[in-house]
């Protein structure tokens, strides 16, 4: 199970109401840039790991 289409067009809808066309793609872009960090971190700490086993 995952996420349809409809389902997305449904959420995209909701935050255009929310927070207005010009801040989508802000919001988007802090979004992507939170993801990346989040796997550098973790592929950082997989290489800590590597090294001390």
């Amino acid at each position: 199970m995952g996420i349809g289409w409809g389902e997305l067009i449904v959420i995209l809808l909701i935050a255009l109401l929310i927070f207005g066309a010009n801040r989508i793609p802000e919001i988007a872009r802090s979004l992507g840039k939170s993801l990346k960090e989040f796997k550098k971190g973790m592929n950082e700490k997989d290489d800590e790991i590597d090294k001390k086993g």
